[in-house]
């Protein structure tokens, strides 16, 4: 006889829910805890900013490659390996990059702690929907999903205080330390698998499964938005930084930090957008989040810091409402290997990161924020009008 899944009156629920958000808080948190500190790392080590940026750009490249490979590996080995895997190594590379002389050498370990994120990233909502019954699964994501804004922010502004107020080397230790102690957590709470079916098909059936997404017209837009998304959302982010720090501003590291917490805003903008999703389109919303994300980027164009913190609450706010659609359309409009469909988006999206933050120096170099802000502002609306013709005209071809 079947074992129940659980359910919220159960232990091992919470369990999964704790374990597996502070998991995602840890794993968000290492991601982008290089970002905040580009100017001190363009400084200690005497280079370029476009240089700085590749340990951002090349830890997004690993994660892509570690999306592929143990998003396939998990479907037949199994998820529980893959999440403490991806915990422990993470927090050992943590420990490893501050001792670093070489900045090549660092951004080779964080090309390979890329690899190491995609672990949890990859196996824990699957390992969510298999182990938590069906009535509850959605409570769950979005307390998970929750704990990804919250880490991105939290990360950020750990490194980007502490860099300054000690040192961005024990910023990432005091990291480390945290992902230590997650691992042991999740270690001795995470319930073995209970419902885990290994994957039965060949690899040729499987890559079947996997290609055909690429003929649905309305998934490839899906896939294209998450990398435009992520283009503006990690290009304002990336350099926002170089800009205060900038006259008029001049403010310090510390300083800076705070604007981290404007991060808040996504934590609410998914559950807003699951409310609103029962109530009108998937596509309305996803719009009017991209509106949202536009407006923000162009409020920060003013030259009081009130108007930029306003206008990166708004940001924040649009980027979480319209990529929390656009996770969801892709879902309901795949047929089949929806697990294949999700990564894929995650792939384009992780693209729009590495992308938004290495190709757009040439932008901030020669117009600086005035030039990155025209820029992420122009490439979402252009996405949304190619989109909307291009579904007029699916639709027009349908009708005949």
């Amino acid at each position: 006889m079947n074992k129940q899944k659980y359910t919220m009156k159960d232990k091992a629920f919470w369990n999964i829910v704790i374990g597996l958000g502070t998991s995602a808080f840890f794993i968000f948190g290492t991601m982008y805890s290089m970002q905040p500190i580009l100017p001190i790392l363009t400084k200690n080590y005497d280079i370029t900013i476009s240089f700085a940026s590749l340990s951002m750009s090349l830890t997004t490249v690993g994660l892509i490659i570690g999306l592929i490979v143990i998003g396939f590996l998990s479907d037949l080995k199994g998820r529980t390996f893959f999440i403490h895997f991806s915990i422990i190594s993470t927090a050992c590379l943590l420990f490893i990059i501050p001792m670093m002389n070489s900045f090549l050498l660092i951004i080779f370990f964080r090309l390979l702690q890329g690899f190491t994120l995609a672990g949890v990233l990859g196996a824990a909502l699957a390992y969510m929907t298999e182990e938590i019954d069906q009535k509850h699964v959605g409570f769950a994501a979005t307390l998970y999903i929750a704990c990804n804004s919250l880490g991105g922010m939290i990360g950020r502004f750990i490194t980007g205080f502490l860099a300054e107020a000690i040192s961005w080397q024990i910023a990432l230790y005091i990291l480390g330390a945290f992902g230590l102690l997650t691992f042991v957590f999740v270690f001795l709470t995470l319930p073995k698998s209970m419902h885990f079916e290994r994957s039965t098909g060949n690899f040729t059936e499987e890559m079947k499964g996997f290609l055909v997404h690429f003929k649905n017209p309305t998934l490839l837009l899906m896939f294209g938005l998450g990398i435009v998304l992520q283009v503006s959302f990690t290009g304002m982010w990336t350099f926002l930084p170089f800009h205060l720090l900038d006259a008029p501003y001049e403010l310090s590291l510390q300083q800076i930090s705070y604007f981290y917490f404007a991060y808040s805003l996504g934590v609410v903008g998914a559950p807003i957008a699951g409310l609103f999703a029962s109530k009108y389109r998937l596509s309305t919303i996803r719009i009017t989040g991209i509106v949202f994300l536009v407006l923000g980027l162009l409020i920060t164009l003013g030259k009081s810091l009130f108007a930029i913190i306003i206008g990166l609450c708004i940001i924040c706010l649009g980027f979480f409402v319209s990529h929390s659609i656009a996770t969801a359309t892709v879902s309901q409009e795949a047929q089949h290997h929806k697990g294949s469909a999700s990564s894929i988006y995650l792939v384009a999206y992780y693209i729009g990161v590495s992308t938004g933050t290495t190709l757009l120096v040439p932008l901030w170099e020669k117009f600086g924020w005035h030039g990155i802000v025209l820029f992420t502002t122009i490439l979402p609306i252009t996405y949304v009008i190619i989109v909307k013709l291009t579904q007029f005209q699916m639709n027009k071809v349908t009708s005949h």
